[in-house]
């Protein structure tokens, strides 16, 4: 983990409200792993205080690494003004990444919304052929271009709450389907997104043993376990009774988490 100021390569717009940011930092590049985050500062001096979370979203050569964004809040909408060739303090990468699969091994990976972003950089890294993607929305208009974040050919099985591109209703339903087939391999699934659709995988993959790692979406003041205000309930006392989203996180196995009181 370093904390350095990072030059914007490039910010994209590529939905309504979404955009893709290319920083130039080696030295996080060399040691990102995928479902690992950076903490950025949105723009220089103290206001807005606090640094805002990103997944690192992928990396190109050996030098860039992207973040992709939705502008929710003020320090996003700061972010999505920024021009090439201004700088950003970036603090990272911090965080327990994924645990990538073995060679050879099913691996389904299911995002929800922007929580592709931490899934865009899993299937950049892993050479697995055996891999299914599949992302769901809101709607078409929400679809992040494939092409622009770096997937390039990789196909992506699509899902729209309004049925306006790919499947009618929730990813959920993809997976279940894919769940539901025959299989000689046992998948492992890796997936991120809003809360309500982790707590349905999770009933899904707990109530027939396959494995899950999933990615927590969590607000964040410092990003390295010191303010305490991320915490998800942990399934046992017997370790610990929570844990810190931003430190023992993001990413967790499904079996760690209490789902019921999340």
């Amino acid at each position: 983990m370093m904390e350095q100021d990072t030059e914007i390569l490039f910010n994209m717009k590529v939905t309504t409200d979404t955009f893709v940011m290319g920083l130039r930092a080696p030295e996080i590049v060399a040691e990102a792993r995928p479902g690992q985050f950076v903490m950025i500062q949105t723009r220089a001096g103290i206001d807005p205080l606090l640094r805002r979370p990103f997944s690192i979203c992928g990396i190109n050569g050996d030098d860039e690494f992207l973040v992709l964004y939705r502008v929710v809040g003020r320090g996003s909408a700061i972010m999505s003004r920024a021009r090439k060739g201004d700088v950003l303090s970036v603090l990272g990468p911090l965080g327990r990444g994924f645990d990538l699969p073995q060679k050879g091994q099913k691996t389904l990976l299911v995002a929800g919304g922007i929580g592709i972003a931490p899934l865009i950089f899993f299937a950049q890294t892993n050479k697995n052929t055996d891999l299914v993607f599949m992302a769901g929305y809101s709607s078409v208009s929400e679809v992040v271009p494939k092409e622009q974040v770096g997937l390039g050919n990789m196909k992506v099985l699509i899902a729209t709450d309004d049925g306006t591109t790919g499947h009618r209703g929730p990813v959920t339903e993809l997976l279940e389907s894919h769940l539901a087939g025959p299989c000689d391999n046992t998948p492992t699934v890796f997936t991120c997104g809003p809360l309500p659709m982790l707590k349905c995988i999770a009933s899904l993959t707990l109530e027939r043993g396959i494995p899950c790692q999933v990615s927590l979406e969590s607000a964040m003041a410092c990003g390295m376990g010191a303010c305490q205000g991320c915490v998800a309930k942990s399934s046992s006392m017997k370790s610990q009774a929570y844990y810190h989203v931003c430190k023992d996180g993001p990413v967790f196995d499904v079996k760690a988490l209490d789902w019921k009181n999340l």
